[in-house]
Protein backbone atom coordinates (compact mmCIF):
# COMPACT_ATOMS: atom_id res chain seq x y z
CA UNK A 1 0.00 0.00 0.00
CA UNK A 2 2.89 2.95 0.58
CA UNK A 3 4.73 1.95 -2.22
CA UNK A 4 1.52 2.66 -4.09
CA UNK A 5 1.09 6.14 -2.51
CA UNK A 6 4.64 6.81 -3.25
CA UNK A 7 4.04 6.00 -6.29
CA UNK A 8 0.74 8.67 -7.32
CA UNK A 9 2.69 11.16 -5.54
CA UNK A 10 5.77 10.92 -7.49
CA UNK A 11 3.66 10.87 -10.58
CA UNK A 12 1.81 13.91 -9.43
CA UNK A 13 4.92 15.72 -8.18
CA UNK A 14 5.93 14.92 -11.88
CA UNK A 15 3.23 16.48 -13.76
CA UNK A 16 3.28 19.80 -11.46
CA UNK A 17 6.92 20.21 -12.30
CA UNK A 18 6.40 19.10 -15.80
CA UNK A 19 3.63 21.77 -15.75
CA UNK A 20 5.87 24.63 -14.08
CA UNK A 21 8.03 23.91 -17.37
CA UNK A 22 6.24 24.67 -19.81
CA UNK A 23 6.59 27.40 -22.44
CA UNK A 24 5.48 28.93 -24.75
CA UNK A 25 3.10 31.62 -25.96
CA UNK A 26 -1.04 31.65 -25.64
CA UNK A 27 -2.61 31.49 -28.64
CA UNK A 28 0.51 31.62 -30.62
CA UNK A 29 0.10 31.15 -34.16
CA UNK A 30 2.75 28.70 -34.92
CA UNK A 31 2.72 30.01 -38.64
CA UNK A 32 6.19 28.45 -40.44
CA UNK A 33 8.36 30.93 -42.09
CA UNK A 34 9.13 29.84 -45.34
CA UNK A 35 13.08 29.10 -46.11
CA UNK A 36 14.52 32.04 -47.63
CA UNK A 37 18.13 33.15 -47.75
CA UNK A 38 18.75 37.11 -48.88
CA UNK A 39 21.36 39.23 -48.83
CA UNK A 40 22.27 41.35 -46.03
CA UNK A 41 23.61 44.49 -44.93
CA UNK A 42 27.49 43.62 -45.23
CA UNK A 43 26.64 42.16 -48.80
CA UNK A 44 26.54 38.30 -46.84
CA UNK A 45 24.00 36.05 -47.26
CA UNK A 46 21.87 35.72 -44.37
CA UNK A 47 18.95 33.47 -44.32
CA UNK A 48 16.58 30.93 -42.10
CA UNK A 49 19.21 28.55 -41.11
CA UNK A 50 21.04 31.71 -39.55
CA UNK A 51 18.14 31.96 -37.29
CA UNK A 52 17.77 28.43 -36.64
CA UNK A 53 17.23 27.97 -32.71
CA UNK A 54 17.08 31.88 -32.16
CA UNK A 55 14.81 34.07 -31.22
CA UNK A 56 13.64 36.64 -33.99
CA UNK A 57 11.79 39.70 -34.23
CA UNK A 58 11.16 40.69 -37.94
CA UNK A 59 9.53 43.75 -39.60
CA UNK A 60 9.32 45.12 -43.30
CA UNK A 61 10.56 48.86 -43.91
CA UNK A 62 12.41 50.54 -46.36
CA UNK A 63 14.87 53.66 -46.61
CA UNK A 64 12.82 55.70 -48.83
CA UNK A 65 9.95 55.60 -46.60
CA UNK A 66 8.20 59.48 -45.71
CA UNK A 67 6.75 58.21 -42.74
CA UNK A 68 6.14 54.70 -41.25
CA UNK A 69 9.63 53.31 -41.46
CA UNK A 70 11.33 55.95 -39.39
CA UNK A 71 9.32 55.46 -35.95
CA UNK A 72 9.11 51.42 -36.78
CA UNK A 73 13.25 51.37 -36.90
CA UNK A 74 13.68 53.58 -33.84
CA UNK A 75 11.01 51.32 -32.42
CA UNK A 76 12.81 48.01 -33.05
CA UNK A 77 15.98 49.96 -31.70
CA UNK A 78 13.91 50.22 -28.24
CA UNK A 79 13.69 46.80 -28.36
CA UNK A 80 17.19 46.29 -29.51
CA UNK A 81 17.88 47.96 -26.57
CA UNK A 82 15.45 46.51 -24.02
CA UNK A 83 16.85 42.68 -24.90
CA UNK A 84 20.15 43.80 -24.34
CA UNK A 85 19.27 44.94 -20.81
CA UNK A 86 17.27 42.32 -20.25
CA UNK A 87 20.35 40.22 -20.72
CA UNK A 88 18.76 38.10 -23.43
CA UNK A 89 21.12 36.99 -25.87
CA UNK A 90 19.97 34.31 -27.90
CA UNK A 91 17.99 36.61 -30.20
CA UNK A 92 18.19 38.49 -33.78
CA UNK A 93 16.33 41.20 -35.19
CA UNK A 94 15.18 40.94 -38.83
CA UNK A 95 14.29 44.47 -41.14
CA UNK A 96 13.22 42.72 -44.95
CA UNK A 97 13.02 46.00 -47.38
CA UNK A 98 10.22 46.12 -49.31
CA UNK A 99 11.89 48.70 -51.99
CA UNK A 100 14.37 45.82 -52.96
CA UNK A 101 15.89 48.06 -56.00
CA UNK A 102 16.63 50.82 -53.92
CA UNK A 103 18.02 49.66 -50.83
CA UNK A 104 21.40 47.86 -51.45
CA UNK A 105 23.35 46.78 -48.78
CA UNK A 106 25.19 49.73 -48.50
CA UNK A 107 22.38 52.06 -48.52
CA UNK A 108 20.89 49.54 -45.72
CA UNK A 109 23.95 50.11 -43.73
CA UNK A 110 23.95 53.75 -43.40
CA UNK A 111 20.25 53.80 -42.82
CA UNK A 112 21.12 51.39 -39.63
CA UNK A 113 23.77 53.84 -38.49
CA UNK A 114 21.28 56.78 -38.67
CA UNK A 115 19.56 54.68 -35.65
CA UNK A 116 22.92 53.27 -33.71
CA UNK A 117 21.97 49.68 -34.57
CA UNK A 118 24.28 46.75 -33.11
CA UNK A 119 24.34 44.98 -36.42
CA UNK A 120 25.90 42.29 -34.25
CA UNK A 121 22.29 40.73 -34.07
CA UNK A 122 19.90 43.42 -36.71
CA UNK A 123 19.98 42.41 -40.18
CA UNK A 124 18.73 44.33 -42.88
CA UNK A 125 18.00 42.31 -45.91
CA UNK A 126 18.03 42.85 -49.28
CA UNK A 127 18.94 40.92 -52.83
CA UNK A 128 15.33 39.34 -54.17
CA UNK A 129 12.99 40.81 -57.07
CA UNK A 130 10.09 42.84 -55.83
CA UNK A 131 7.35 40.42 -56.80
CA UNK A 132 9.34 37.90 -54.73
CA UNK A 133 9.31 40.34 -51.17
CA UNK A 134 5.70 40.85 -51.96
CA UNK A 135 4.84 37.05 -52.53
CA UNK A 136 7.02 36.28 -49.39
CA UNK A 137 5.61 38.96 -46.77
CA UNK A 138 1.92 37.58 -48.33
CA UNK A 139 2.50 34.25 -47.64
CA UNK A 140 4.26 33.90 -44.91
CA UNK A 141 3.45 37.20 -42.71
CA UNK A 142 0.27 37.23 -43.99
CA UNK A 143 0.81 41.12 -44.67
CA UNK A 144 0.49 43.22 -47.51
CA UNK A 145 3.72 44.84 -49.41
CA UNK A 146 3.11 46.46 -52.64
CA UNK A 147 5.16 48.63 -54.67
CA UNK A 148 2.56 51.04 -56.96
CA UNK A 149 3.53 51.34 -60.24
CA UNK A 150 3.67 55.33 -60.03
CA UNK A 151 5.45 57.30 -57.10
CA UNK A 152 8.12 55.95 -55.14
CA UNK A 153 6.72 54.81 -51.67
CA UNK A 154 5.80 50.72 -51.55
CA UNK A 155 2.87 50.20 -49.24
CA UNK A 156 3.62 47.51 -46.51
CA UNK A 157 2.50 46.35 -43.19
CA UNK A 158 3.65 48.18 -39.78
CA UNK A 159 3.52 45.20 -37.08
CA UNK A 160 6.72 43.11 -35.60
CA UNK A 161 6.44 39.45 -35.64
CA UNK A 162 7.91 36.96 -32.57
CA UNK A 163 9.40 34.07 -34.48
CA UNK A 164 10.95 31.17 -32.18
CA UNK A 165 13.65 29.10 -32.30
CA UNK A 166 12.31 26.67 -34.75
CA UNK A 167 11.09 29.76 -37.19
CA UNK A 168 7.19 29.86 -36.89
CA UNK A 169 5.42 33.43 -36.11
CA UNK A 170 4.30 33.01 -32.66
CA UNK A 171 2.71 36.36 -32.57
CA UNK A 172 2.51 40.13 -34.45
CA UNK A 173 2.36 43.33 -32.59
CA UNK A 174 1.53 47.07 -33.55
CA UNK A 175 5.33 48.00 -34.63
CA UNK A 176 4.38 51.83 -35.03
CA UNK A 177 1.93 52.98 -32.05
CA UNK A 178 1.15 51.64 -28.79
CA UNK A 179 4.41 49.40 -28.89
CA UNK A 180 3.85 46.98 -26.64
CA UNK A 181 7.41 46.28 -25.55
CA UNK A 182 6.70 44.74 -22.11
CA UNK A 183 4.02 42.40 -23.47
CA UNK A 184 7.07 41.54 -26.59
CA UNK A 185 9.70 41.44 -23.87
CA UNK A 186 7.43 38.67 -21.47
CA UNK A 187 6.83 36.70 -25.00
CA UNK A 188 10.50 36.37 -25.75
CA UNK A 189 11.95 35.35 -22.50
CA UNK A 190 8.53 32.73 -22.22
CA UNK A 191 10.23 31.14 -25.90
CA UNK A 192 14.02 31.37 -24.97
Amino acid sequence: MKMKQVLILMIIAIFILSACGQKGIKDAKNWPVGDFTYTDQNGQPFGLKDLEGKVWVANFIFTNCVDVCLPMTANMKKLQDLAEKEGIENIQFVSFSVDPTVDSPEVLTEFGKQFNVDFKNWHFLTGYEQKEIENFALTTFKTIVKKPETGDQVLHGTDFYLMDGNGKIMKYYSGLADIPLDDIMKDIKSIQ
